[in-house]
């Protein structure tokens, strides 16, 4: 048999392999419930089970469920990823994180001494957390005027053990945003989807027979009509406050396209009832609706015990200006 002949029919049973391919593949998107813990089993990594939090009295301020990932995206450890291709939904396992996969291996050269003056006075102290110099760490010691700072991650050198339980796979469109959403952020919100038609400038390919052999072709465009699908979010006061969206506001929008497979991304906030405005990459939405302002009784709400000042007044003063 030729070479050729053997490459062949190995591409053929590539293909017959991938076909036949059962289970999770890389791509879905799942609903995954999984708890972490060091392989020693005496420190708390992770958890999606708000019970095991409330038993290691962690996350008071954070919801805890299930959590949509996309396989294959990074989105968990691989080695996790790993074991969860090609099984089925409703399945569990167990899966051991080297250090060297999880937090890196604990590395004696990254525990330095700086000037204590590079640490802010009130965490001058054993076991606070400090930046210095674009750099995460822990303090160990403080003598006189020099600190001894851990820049290793706390979890450096420190096996991970995971236990995972396949809950279920998402299809839809909608939840598969609102899923990666609330991953990346912490919080559910509202999205939904819309496609429009919207008008375009595309170059136009020349006619090379109408061309001379040594001419350069002008370029031309025209104006076409495409559908474009965009993906909105509406915003809330609890968004625009969260740390992960201020930071990371274009990375995520980036994940969700390319994961959602949508044109562009709109975040939209409520006026009013009566209208929503837009806020990421400048896009806007409808005009924001008229409020209609209580004068009397915005006054009344406010706080004015320990002020000189007559609540009629105030009221009276803004009338006429509004005349």
């Amino acid at each position: 048999m030729s070479d050729d002949s053997e490459a062949e029919e190995a591409d053929i049973e590539d293909v017959e392999e991938e076909t036949d391919a059962e289970g999770l593949q890389r791509g879905d998107f799942i609903e995954l419930e999984y708890t972490a813990y060091t392989a020693e089993g005496d420190q708390l990594v992770d958890t999606t089970d708000a019970e095991i939090a409330e038993e290691e009295g962690v996350g008071e301020d954070q919801e805890f469920g299930p959590r949509t990932i996309v396989l294959g995206q990074g989105h968990i450890f691989e080695a996790v990823e790993d074991d969860i291709v090609d099984k089925e939904v409703g399945d569990s396992g167990t899966v051991v994180v080297p250090a060297t996969e999880a937090f890196g291996e604990y590395d004696e050269d990254e525990v330095r001494t700086v000037s204590a003056n590079k640490i802010p006075e009130d965490d001058r102290y054993p076991g606070a957390h400090v930046d210095i110099d674009g750099e995460h760490g822990h303090v160990e010691t403080i003598i006189g005027g020099r600190a001894r700072v851990d820049f290793n991650h706390p979890l450096a050198g420190e096996d991970i053990e995971y236990e995972y339980e396949i809950l279920r796979e998402i299809d839809d469109r909608e939840e598969k945003a609102a899923g990666l959403i609330e991953m990346f952020l912490g919080m559910e919100l509202d999205v939904w989807f819309e496609t429009e038609t919207v008008e375009e400038e595309q170059l136009v390919e020349p006619d090379e027979d109408e061309l001379d052999e040594d001419e350069e072709p002008e370029p031309e465009t025209e104006t076409v009509e495409v559908e474009e699908e965009t993906l909105y979010i509406e915003a809330t006061p609890q968004l625009t406050m969260n740390q992960q969206w201020m930071m990371g506001k274009q990375q995520i929008a980036q994940e969700l396209t390319q994961q959602l497979g949508v044109d562009r991304i709109i975040v939209q906030e409520e006026i009013g009832g009566g209208g929503m405005m837009g806020g990421m990459g400048g896009m806007m939405g409808g005009a924001g609706g008229d409020v209609d302002v209580d004068l009397e009784q915005a006054v009344e709400d406010m706080d004015l015990e320990d002020a000189d000042v007559d609540a009629d007044e105030i009221v009276e003063e803004l009338d006429d200006v509004e005349e």
